[in-house]
């Protein structure tokens, strides 16, 4: 069981999910650039991170819930829970559209460990809405993902406790990263001085 001091953040699971690097950068160097997407998805989360609750149908949404599970060690804050005669499901808002990978499955995932850890409840589903689509997607909360959220949440634990950044690796990925610029995958076994030169030519030299 993980002490306060030990907590990682929770989304920190949506970013070591998609880059060690990108994870290690925000996590450890606490480096942080905003691109149009992370601004968007600001403006788009202010609706919903107000604190409180609201009722409709019997369902009891609480907005901006604050979650921790010692056993995986991680602390957050869920979007949206809503507690019915369905159970517990998390909701996570998101600004763009559905991905093909569990990125954002794998957030909620780790949103109803916490839960079932602090509600003593089983979670079966969580839910993603879409901003982009304006639609809600419903899905499983299965051992697979289970079992990711566990090996994600221990490997930021190791990366934290070696406090070295992983090796900059370059992929299709690095197009949609807004750390594209400090993490410079281009560099990796190559000197500064001869990749500045080959970007900007005589400019380097100034």
């Amino acid at each position: 069981m993980y002490g306060d001091d030990d907590l990682l953040a929770l989304s920190g699971l949506q970013h070591i999910a998609y880059c060690e690097r990108q994870w290690a950068l925000i996590h450890i160097e606490q480096v942080w650039l905003e691109s149009a997407d992370t601004v968007r998805g600001a403006h788009f989360h202010e609706r919903v991170d107000t604190e409180g609750y609201v009722t409709r149908k019997g369902v009891r949404a609480e907005r901006s819930l604050r979650l921790v599970s010692r056993r995986l060690g991680i602390f957050g804050v869920a979007d949206i829970v809503e507690f019915g005669d369905g159970g517990i499901v998390p909701v996570e808002y998101k600004v763009g559209k559905p991905k093909v990978e569990d990125w954002d499955r794998i957030q909620v995932a780790a949103q109803a460990l916490c839960l079932e850890e602090m509600e003593g409840a089983h979670i079966p589903m969580g839910a993603l809405f879409y901003g982009e689509t304006r639609r809600r997607e419903h899905f499983e909360i299965t051992a697979d993902l289970r079992k990711r959220v566990g090996e994600l949440a221990n490997r930021m634990h190791d990366l934290f406790r070696a406090t070295n950044l992983p090796p900059a690796i370059a992929n299709g990925k690095c197009r949609k990263c807004s750390l594209l610029d400090i993490c410079l995958p281009e560099l990796r076994g190559r000197d500064v001085e001869s990749y500045w030169n080959e970007v900007y030519g005589d400019a380097g030299e100034h």
